[in-house]
């Protein structure tokens, strides 16, 4: 019989401005939660979300990068990487 996990709490500091922009959300740790979880679902596959690649993910991504490129949807202006080998 597998055991339900229990929740756990954690905890952060906020400044007085995310103070303030909190107040008024009915549920905010609901309204925390949510927002994480849509960040993460978000973040980039390469550096998962730090923003920097390491020196072996920069070596992969510039092997892969010969092949593709970075392009602007003309649709939508989201930036997405095409595989040249289409073309």
């Amino acid at each position: 019989m597998r055991m339900a996990r229990k929740e756990e709490i954690i905890t952060f500091k906020a400044d007085d401005e995310l103070i303030a922009a909190l107040e008024g959300v009915n549920n905010r740790s609901a309204f925390i939660r949510d927002a994480i979880l849509q960040a993460l679902e978000n973040r980039c596959p390469l550096c998962r979300g730090s923003g920097l690649l390491s020196l072996e993910q920069k070596k992969h991504w510039e092997e892969f990068s010969h092949h593709h490129h970075v392009e602007e949807c003309g649709d939508c202006h989201a930036f997405h990487l095409v595989c040249d080998a289409k073309k």
